[in-house]
């Protein structure tokens, strides 16, 4: 049977009785004359001053699928119908695509062939429309003929952040409305009862389970600690939401709201009755926990790790158990790549020689803190911890996973002398997309770039008047947990000694067929049970004491925070330099990996607020919650504690190159990803990067290139498949099923190992017999050469830290179906290690043990011939056996990428590209 997603609730809307019904009996002609924004009908002439910019019409940009991500009513009618589309909510799409075909011959003059002109400003002539929202005197939004972008433009602060408000509303309205429900876990009331739309809020409400009044705390707190910087951020956050307002109630009087509220039934497509809510300041942090949670909060994991560590020890006994579990942790592996790559250490989160207060849990005892009680109706068929995992995989799982990457060479290896970047974030693939594009040039504000929908005040992603700077998830540890013994019952437990009552946090959701997508009607409530160490999450005992283990992160009740590095990021008169850049990052709590380019330097700072531990804590693990074991300083009352200074972050200026693919950043810092070894998708990157650099005169092209280049390569068969090969091939091939694999992994590694069509289009790849052994191979393989030595519980408890495989085209996986991003979790580094020390080769950081064949080479050998003939015999409809995407053996289907609905707009697949949603390509040619 074809694997099945489950659907969003607007993707059964679409078919559910009332949304066929309207399409049959409306008048669509009527509607598209009523219900389309006034603004598709002006084309007013404007010019926008762009002495301000410094990129010499070398900066370009992407995002796709679009700009507009609003429709109408009837847009989104006749989309479904017919497939046509709003203007501007695919022009992003084609050129992002086309890059894989046609980056091969790409020059500087044919950049913006594939992206945007990301210069300031509009020239005349490419104006297509001029507004003065509310008929305001003191900001202009001006929007251009290619992308439709919003270019905001104001005299005063107010005015300005205004604008930005009214934009972000026109173009992400119902997405925005989507998110701050999310963030409040109140998704299902408002959207309907799908188990996406479950398992959505219940992914959010668990890591972030916050009331009214922990929201408005948030703003309190970053207003009150950050001075005039505070104060300013409020005002602009307050102009921002009257201009959401604004558009709100000019699109409810005029009708050319977005469709959905009409869908899910906030609207009457008919009368006209019902509301949509103004925004207030709360739901920006609640959109903020949202976002912060998707990208910006590396860590946690702990009982996993703890869970696993048992298992190693339980086979081996404690000593070679603990070591056994080290050499697969690879916490500091001498052969991985780094982003400071000078030799320069910045120690954080090593193993400690002696570790202290760990509360590992006695074997077995583990179960998860239920989430979801008092199921009715529909809610009662479905299960928290199914819906929760589908939905992860079906609506943001991409994004959680996507990750980013960089790169930037110095001046000094570029042909013109100035640093070019190539770099952006992976937000996953969504309509309408999570980010949106903007320019917004006012008294303190001159940016281009991206921001998250309802967070777009400042560009959170992009350039100012000379210089860029972009992210990549950095994914180091700023989250613990804790051990907390429990005393009286299961919702009290010790702190300092003292008996004390866990809070008790609720949210009620309901919802009805009529509200949604026809689901039947249902209800539930989403409980958390908080501590002064942050929520609950498991259960288990220690050494025969009942504990629940809590989650504490360092952003909890902080994602507000952050905005005062966006807001100098934004400001010309702050970032003047690449000192300054860092001391901007800095004050983003996120974990994140931000770079920098201007016209004569590069520079790299790791932000997030990094807890210093006690003394002997191991991060890796669970420990108990006591006070020697706290942050250094932590006070429970605001979740603050004491954090390492910005000279222990990672941090470089003017390094040859950086690259980033959500890889280790220098040595001895340990993320908590695992994964940091010797294979990783990082040396895609560095490999390419390394010798453009060593041949010098880097051009803007050849890096766009590199990027490109490395986005079609399927990192297992590039840096693993020579090695697998060498082993196979180390005495003659006589299997004739295998012999004939050989061959044509050996063609395909031949041809350059990339998953590229035949030709542009053609929706079918070049070496496809040879893609589909290895998709088959790699699951059977890893399997083979690890269960036999391991065992299964110890192999199992493995694979549950790090999937084996993130091919495109697995389902299975960590980002699941069509996310574009891949191989950024697997076993890769693993196989490579073990492969290389049965041949006898030099490996720094091995493996504890030789595991494949039993560590002989025939033995070896004979396992993976065994598995080569196995995977080869396979058809195509085994290996990639469809979806509600893809029919079974549908192999390029299987692998491309879907712009995921959360909306009522659909678009096209397109081929598979392993490359940033929003991407920025840089060369400034001067300075202020």
């Amino acid at each position: 049977m074809p694997r099945r997603t489950p659907r969003t609730a607007l993707d059964r809307l679409r078919t559910s009785r009332r949304f066929t019904g309207f399409l049959k009996t409306a008048s669509i002609c009527v509607l598209v004359g009523g219900l389309l924004s006034p603004l598709t009908q002006q084309a007013a002439a404007a010019e926008a001053t762009a002495s301000n910019d410094y990129c010499g019409g070398q900066c370009s940009d992407i995002l796709p699928p679009g700009e507009n991500g609003n429709a109408t009513l009837a847009q989104i009618l006749l989309n479904q119908a017919f497939g046509t589309q709003p203007s501007h909510a695919e022009d992003q799409l084609g050129p992002y695509a086309n890059l894989a075909t046609g980056h091969a011959g790409l020059t500087d003059s044919t950049i913006n062939n594939f992206f945007n002109d990301a210069s300031f400003g509009v020239p005349s002539d490419q104006v297509a429309s001029t507004e003065k929202p509310s008929g305001r005197s003191d900001v202009t939004i001006v929007r251009d003929k290619k992308t439709g972008v919003p270019h905001i433009t104001g005299t005063t602060r107010y005015g300005t952040e205004y604008g930005a408000g009214y934009a972000a509303a026109e173009d992400r309205l119902w997405l925005m409305d989507v998110f701050r429900h999310v963030g409040r876990g109140q998704l299902t009331s408002f959207a309907g009862g799908a188990s996406a739309n479950q398992g959505l809020e219940q992914e959010f409400y668990r890591n972030a389970p916050y009331t009214e009044a922990d929201l408005q705390a948030q703003i309190d707190n970053a207003v009150a600690h950050n001075g005039a910087r505070g104060q300013q951020a409020l005002a602009d956050a307050n102009a921002y939401l009257a201009g959401i307002n604004a558009y709100i109630d000019a699109s409810d009087s005029g009708r050319y709201f977005p469709g959905e509220y009409d869908l899910t039934g906030h609207k009457d497509p008919i009368t006209n009755a019902g509301t949509i809510d103004h925004f207030k300041i709360t739901d920006l942090v609640a959109l903020a926990s949202v976002i912060g949670s998707l990208f910006g909060s590396g860590g946690g994991g702990e009982v996993d790790n703890a869970v696993s560590l048992l298992a190693a020890q339980q086979k081996y006994g404690v000593e070679e158990g603990t070591k056994v579990w080290e050499s697969f942790r690879e916490r500091n592996d001498p052969e991985a790549v780094l982003t400071v790559h000078d030799g320069e250490s910045f120690p954080y989160g090593s193993k400690p020689a002696d570790a202290k207060g760990q509360a590992l849990p006695d074997p077995g005892t583990v179960t998860q803190e239920p989430l979801v009680y008092d199921r009715t109706g529909s809610a009662a068929t479905t299960a928290a911890r199914s819906t929760s995992a589908s939905a992860a995989k079906t609506t943001l799982g991409s994004a959680r996973r996507g990750m980013s990457n960089a790169l930037v060479v110095s001046g000094k290896y570029t042909a013109s002398g100035h640093p070019i970047a190539v770099f952006g974030p992976q937000t996953g693939y969504f309509a309408p997309q999570l980010l949106m594009l903007q320019e917004i040039q006012g008294p303190g504000i001159s940016a281009r770039g991206a921001s998250f929908a309802g967070l777009s005040m400042y560009v959170e992603l992009g350039r100012g008047q000379d210089y860029s700077w972009s992210a990549t998830t950095s994914g180091q540890d700023i989250i613990d947990t804790y051990a907390v013994e429990l005393c009286q019952d299961d919702y009290h437990y010790l702190y300092h000694g003292t008996c004390t009552a866990m809070d008790k946090v609720e949210q009620k959701n309901a919802w009805s067929p009529t509200t949604a997508d026809g689901t039947p009607a249902g209800s539930y409530t989403m409980r958390v049970w908080r501590t002064k160490y942050g929520p609950v999450e498991y259960r288990a005992t220690v050494g025969g004491k009942k504990v629940a283990y809590t989650t504490l992160r360092s952003s909890y009740l902080h994602e507000a925070d952050s905005i005062i590095g966006f807001q100098m990021l934004n400001d010309p008169d702050y970032v003047k330099g690449p000192k300054d850049f860092q001391s901007a990052a800095q004050h983003i709590n996120y974990t994140f990996n931000w770079f920098y380019a201007d016209s004569q330097h590069t520079a790299y700072y790791n932000s997030g607020d990094n807890p210093v531990r006690a003394s002997g804590v191991d991060s890796e693990f669970p420990v108990w919650a006591q006070p020697a074991y706290e942050w250094q300083n932590w006070d429970p009352a605001t979740n603050t504690a004491a954090y390492t200074p910005a000279s222990a972050h990672p941090n470089s200026i003017d390094q040859d190159y950086y690259v980033s693919w959500n890889n280790k950043q220098a040595k001895d810092y340990t993320t908590a990803s695992w994964g940091d070894g010797s294979v990783h998708r990082g040396n895609l990157l560095q490999d390419r990067v390394k010798k453009l650099v060593a041949a010098g005169g880097v051009t803007r092209a050849k890096l766009v290139q590199a990027m490109a280049d490395a986005a079609l390569a399927d990192l297992r068969a590039e840096d693993v498949l020579p090695k697998l090969l060498k082993v196979v091939n180390s005495s003659p091939v006589t299997d004739t099923t295998a012999a004939g694999a050989v061959k044509k992994l050996q063609a395909w590694l031949d041809a350059g190992a990339q998953r590229t069509e035949t030709s542009a289009g053609s929706k079918t790849y070049a070496d496809a017999d040879a893609i589909r052994i290895l998709d088959a191979w790699w699951p059977l393989l890893v399997k083979a050469e690890f269960e036999p030595g391991l065992g299964s519980d110890l192999y199992t408890a493995l694979t549950d830290n790090l999937s084996i495989d993130e091919a495109p085209s697995a389902g299975h996986g960590p980002t699941g179906s069509h996310a574009g991003s891949s191989f950024q979790y697997g076993w890769w580094s693993y196989v490579d290690k073990d492969i290389r020390a049965v041949l006898g080769e030099n490996v720094q950081g091995g493996l504890a043990e030789k595991y494949c064949g039993g560590g002989s080479l025939s033995g070896c050998r004979d396992a993976l011939i065994s598995t080569l003939d196995q995977a080869a015999g396979m058809t195509a409809a085994q290996v990639y056996p469809g979806d509600d995407q893809c029919s079974a053996g549908d192999q390029w289907c299987a692998d491309s990428i879907n712009q995921r609905a959360l909306g009522g707009i659909k678009h096209g697949k397109i081929s598979w590209q392993n490359r940033p949603t929003f991407q920025q390509v840089v060369e400034y040619t001067s300075h202020r």
